[in-house]
């Protein structure tokens, strides 16, 4: 049996305050490094004068902006350039992206706030202090880095700020060339005026002299004066995709590039035993066959194997079908999902895991009228992004060059790097386009692939594909787990206690040694995310986890922990209102009474959805992640034993809006993605191996099944907080809620199925 980890939280606790005792000491006290000016120069193009390190302006006007995350279909080039332009006070067609250099300012410091374990509801000193040696850490580890949901709300000040201080530099430039006090200089339109003398000045005009100089004032724009932030502007992406002229990394064709073809061990940790590459060098267009494995860490994704190159990629791909390869099952040829379930249930008999949070006093159970127990079920999870995983890599004079689509441009160059045996700076990163990420793209697994093939071709460029059967058999999957819930009720039908037990693998242990090459260790807040933090106001409560070692490879899935843990929370409130007699949403409101914001993502989501059609019914769940709060009203109808979901109405409490466009596409887009999940999804292990290969037996939703999604923006002031994800979570309990009212069954494992 696959054996819990065993985590002490007093040594956990006591290791977590000496490090940060030995952070403070000398350098926690510091104030934090400044995200303004990088050690890279910008790669400007047509003349472009740097103003700072995100920002330069051409002769003609037109300005260019340093973009550091990756575009996958979330909108973010056209979010993070609002933040610009509306600072700068240009339009939004005249910024132009280019691609930021690997430079520490542009570190994702948004996505380390949602590394430790706090309780949403916990505001205290401590919690502001780890959040800030959480962003020092980060500026210092210096991660480029896109995921999180965490885009919009890093560059919220500093690409802001970037703005602010070019457009002051500019200002000031002007006041000095004519002689007149800053505040008479007003910026309009990248044009610079002095009405009282009807001067004016192009922003081109004057960048050269204002990049020499000293900013008089930088001060960011009052919400109230946004004349861009808040807008639903189209997206600048939207042409070229809708035309076909987007480049992605598949589409990179450098001169002189070759092709690979895969073949990677069928199974799970499994290695080569030995291969016969004289069956197929002899096949038209072949090059070499060359064993990949030796380049990959462990639990990597792409398992060992061997690639056949080739002139042509359907050449490459018929002779590595072709090509006798044995395999070694690497000690897991009788894994199953059976036996992984099965350990994961005997971990939550045997072990109490680490606790991630506890309020009030659990035996207050005891004196519980009704106590409700049950088991909950969700299973590992492919990402199958529509863009094929691929790379595009060349070695040559010393120098790696790549071309791909990268969350993490961090991650990929140190991978080219170590199997290339150069240094950071001899890897020269061609970014693309990304046909989608979801996380499965913050791993290097196809970059150490491809630059251990290109190694060896004599400095051509070497495009690596993998087939679909490649990805979904060799995939980071989201973790399976079990869950245990408890709950007791008292004469009023309210619950007095509640005990969530979940166990599953870690999937950032796996990641941190993959990409950082680091142990993973101690309690990882992922595992638990979605129970620890919930909102409801139970006096008593205690959320543990169980971590298993698990040997199928993990990585981050959208959503991460929230993915499964809010199906199994909302799921089980659902499970206690019908206990306590009670209608489900009104079972909820009453325990928001001390969650405002909460309450009215409820409130507009239910009074949007109104009543359910004859024929159909309502489900409802409420979670907040990644910063937001999201209800949503699945209305599902049952045919035949067939779950059809109809329309979804989505309330998101998001802070301040950039673009409610955007808002509004990612929220379809997480609903579709989570409907996906909860009625199809499933990656099971047989023999040691994946069993699903294509979309085949992984469906994804069809257009003819995809339900009418309605959003509603709920008004905040605060900062902006995630939305690529938020929306997920919530659909697999909202549907499974649903069922459970037009059916009477209650679905506890993933994907809903009936009987």
């Amino acid at each position: 049996m696959l054996q819990p980890k065993k985590f002490s939280r007093r040594r956990f606790l006591l290791s977590g305050v000496a490090v940060a005792g030995a952070m403070v000491v000398g350098w926690g006290v510091m104030p934090p490094r400044q995200r303004l000016r990088g050690k890279e120069p910008l790669p400007v193009e047509n003349g472009a004068v740097p103003l700072n390190g995100w920002i330069a302006i051409a002769p003609d006007g037109s300005v260019q902006l340093a973009m550091p995350r990756a575009e996958m279909g979330q909108g973010v080039h056209t979010a993070l350039a609002m933040l610009v332009a509306e600072e700068l006070d240009v339009a939004l067609d005249a910024i132009k992206l280019i691609q930021a250099p690997v430079d520490k300012i542009y570190s994702n410091l948004a996505v380390m706030h949602d590394n430790w374990h706090f309780h949403p509801d916990d505001m205290g000193q401590t919690r502001r202090v780890a959040t800030r040696m959480l962003e020092k850490v980060g500026r210092e580890l210096g991660i480029i880095i896109t995921g999180g949901s965490s885009s919009v709300a890093d560059a919220w000040e500093p690409m802001r700020e970037a703005g602010a201080t070019a457009r002051a530099l500019l200002i000031a430039e002007a006041a000095r060339d004519w002689k007149v006090p800053h505040a008479q200089v007003r910026t309009e339109n990248g044009v610079l005026y002095h009405d009282i003398s009807k001067r004016q000045a192009s922003y081109g005009s004057l960048a050269a002299r204002a990049a020499l100089g000293q900013p008089h004032e930088v001060k960011l724009k009052d919400p109230h004066s946004f004349r861009l932030i808040g807008q639903p502007l189209p997206r600048r992406d939207s042409r070229i995709k809708s035309e076909g002229a987007a480049k992605y990394g598949i589409d990179a064709r450098p001169e002189g590039m070759v092709y690979a073809a895969l073949r990677m061990s069928p199974y799970v940790g499994g290695s080569v035993q030995g291969i016969s590459p004289g069956e197929v060098t002899g096949m038209p267009g072949v090059l070499s066959v060359i064993d990949f494995s030796g380049a990959l860490p462990k639990n990597s994704g792409a398992g060992a194997g061997v690639a056949v190159v080739a002139r042509t990629f359907w050449q490459a791909r018929q002779a590595a079908a072709a090509l006798p390869v044995r395999w070694n099952d690497g000690g897991n040829g009788a894994l199953s999902s059976e036996k992984i379930y099965a350990d994961l249930a005997a971990a939550l008999s045997n072990d109490d895991g680490f606790t991630y949070y506890s309020v009030g006093d659990m035996e207050k159970a005891k004196d519980a009228l009704r106590t409700v127990r049950s088991e909950y079920r969700a299973p590992f999870l492919a990402h199958a992004t529509m863009e094929p995983v691929n790379c595009t890599a060349q070695v040559k004079d010393g120098k790696v060059h790549l071309w791909l689509g990268t969350q993490s441009s961090t991650f990929a160059v140190r991978a080219a790097a170590q199997v290339a045996g150069v240094g950071e700076d001899d890897v020269i990163l061609h970014e693309h386009l990304l046909g989608g990420g979801f996380g499965r793209r913050l791993e290097s697994d196809m970059v150490a692939q491809a630059v251990a093939i290109a190694r060896e071709c004599k400095g051509a460029p070497v495009q690596v594909i993998w087939t679909r059967e490649d990805d979904m058999t060799h995939d980071v999957y989201r973790p399976a787990a079990v869950a245990r819930l408890e709950a007791g009720l008292d004469g009023a039908g309210n619950i007095v206690a509640w005990d969530a037990r979940s166990a599953s693998g870690v999937l950032v242990h796996q990641f941190i040694e993959r990409n950082l090459g680091l142990p993973g260790m101690g309690p990882e807040k992922h595992t638990s995310e979605g129970l620890y933090d919930m909102q409801y106001e139970i006096p008593n409560q205690r959320i543990s986890h169980v971590a298993v070692d698990s040997a199928v490879p993990l990585g981050n899935w959208r959503a991460v922990g929230h993915s499964h843990n809010a199906f199994f929370k909302e799921s089980f409130v659902d499970e206690m209102a019908s206990a306590a007699g009670k209608d489900p949403v009104e079972f909820r409101r009453t325990m928001l009474i001390n969650h405002p914001r909460h309450l009215a993502v409820l409130n507009a989501a239910v009074a949007k959805a109104g009543k359910a059609p004859e024929g159909r019914a309502h489900g409802v769940a409420l979670h907040q992640s990644f910063g937001s709060i999201v209800a949503q009203v699945a209305e599902v109808s049952v045919e035949d034993k067939q779950i059809r979901v109809h329309r979804v109405v989505c309330a998101i409490d998001c802070g301040l809006v950039v673009n409610p466009n955007i808002v509004a596409q990612q929220v379809e887009s997480g609903v579709v993605f989570g409907l996906a999940a909860a009625l199809e999804g499933e990656i099971t292990i047989k023999d040691g191996k994946v069993v699903q290969t294509n979309f085949h037996d992984f469906p994804v939703p069809r257009m003819n099944v995809v339900p009418q999604v309605e959003t509603i923006i709920t008004l905040s002031t605060g900062r902006p907080t995630g939305v690529g994800e938020p929306p997920t979570p919530p659909v697999a309990p909202a549907v499974a809620n649903a069922v459970f009212a037009l059916t009477g069954q209650r679905l506890r494992s993933l994907p809903l199925r009936l009987a």
